[in-house]
């Protein structure tokens, strides 16, 4: 690795290409962002082996592919020079005259408690601000976050907070950060007049029953088999789907169980036509995380942009508590 000395002779220039190439994982498209050859990539990119005393990246089908060494050093690289553009910007960011866009990658019910709140505060305070709502399509939207191609994901993430902790604890940077934003109540959903609404729903007529499951992925076992399965038990899935508000239509008219975040039942616009029961086993708490790239950490923008997601999810919480104190009172 490099010593002092080398340090100090450094061209710094070399280190935003190193992180384009990263970022890219191809000399072509990296030259082309950075308005530079290929030629002149590949040539900086010798420098900086030199300097390094590594190979950095090899070449890899039609892109390259990181040593070790390099995806080790490229956090580091990426969250200093993200910190220095901000530094040098000539001005912070201003939500009453921004014009920025953002994409917020999240699931059906996800969004129903959220972007209420967060069409509230665009109105009120960043008029020109613009928001693109996309489905998530898996538990772990790391790879979508480092393309670019969402700014933030908001969902539950079990394996990928878990990870992220461990490596924290061991005292590495992580490439991606998080924050808790609520805990979901999830419940067991099915037509009004379903044979199981007539009585106190058991585990036995829990797990004999006929299932509908919500799966990003399509895998047919979710937190709820996980559970099951510790239990030595399992139910039938006989359909899954990605949607939350699909689940619910086609529970709506079918025999088919499912479970749903409880707030969104509420604004399905089926509610009359569908019967709620808790749970008949233990589930640990299904937690849900803003998840965002490190890389953006430190922009003005993005920082407005999570503050207004945690505004939002409060806001959430504070309309359902106030409508569940209502229906107490009435």
């Amino acid at each position: 690795m490099m010593n002092e000395t080398n340090f100090r002779t450094l061209d710094l220039n070399l280190l935003r290409v190193f992180d384009e190439v990263m970022a890219e994982r191809n000399l072509t498209r990296a030259a082309h962002n950075l308005a530079m050859t290929q030629p002149a990539v590949s040539n900086a990119l010798k420098r900086l082996r030199e300097h390094l005393g590594d190979e950095l990246v090899r070449r890899s089908g039609y892109g390259v592919e990181a040593t070790p060494v390099a995806l080790a050093l490229w956090p580091t690289v990426r969250d200093a020079l993200a910190q220095l553009r901000e530094s040098l910007s000539p001005a912070g960011f201003e939500p009453a005259t921004a014009a920025n866009a953002f994409v917020l990658a999240m699931a059906d019910a996800t969004a129903a408690k959220l972007v209420p709140g967060l069409v509230d505060l665009l109105e009120k305070e960043a008029p020109g601000v613009n928001l693109r709502i996309v489905p998530l399509t898996t538990r772990d939207p790391r790879e979508l976050l480092e393309s670019g191609s969402a700014d933030l994901a908001i969902g539950h993430f079990p394996g990928v907070i878990a990870e992220l902790t461990a490596i924290h604890l061991q005292e590495h940077s992580p490439r991606f950060l998080h924050q808790r934003l609520y805990d979901g109540e999830y419940v067991v959903v099915m037509r009004r007049d379903h044979p199981l609404a007539r009585a106190p729903l058991t585990l036995d007529a829990y797990c004999a029953a006929r299932h509908l499951l919500v799966s990003f992925s399509g895998r047919p076992f979710g937190f709820v088999d996980e559970a099951l399965s510790a239990m030595s038990r399992q139910r039938r899935v006989v359909i899954t789907v990605n949607q939350f508000f699909t689940a619910g239509r086609v529970v709506a008219s079918t025999d088919l169980l499912t479970v749903l975040p409880r707030h969104f039942v509420e604004v399905t616009g089926i509610e009359s036509a569908l019967t709620l029961r808790e749970l008949p086993l233990p589930v640990p708490v299904v937690h849900v995380d803003a998840l965002w790239h490190r890389q953006s950490a430190h922009n003005g923008a993005h920082r407005w942009l999570r503050q207004a997601v945690e505004r939002a999810a409060r806001r959430g919480f504070a309309e359902t508590a106030a409508e569940a104190a209502t229906t107490i009172a009435g």
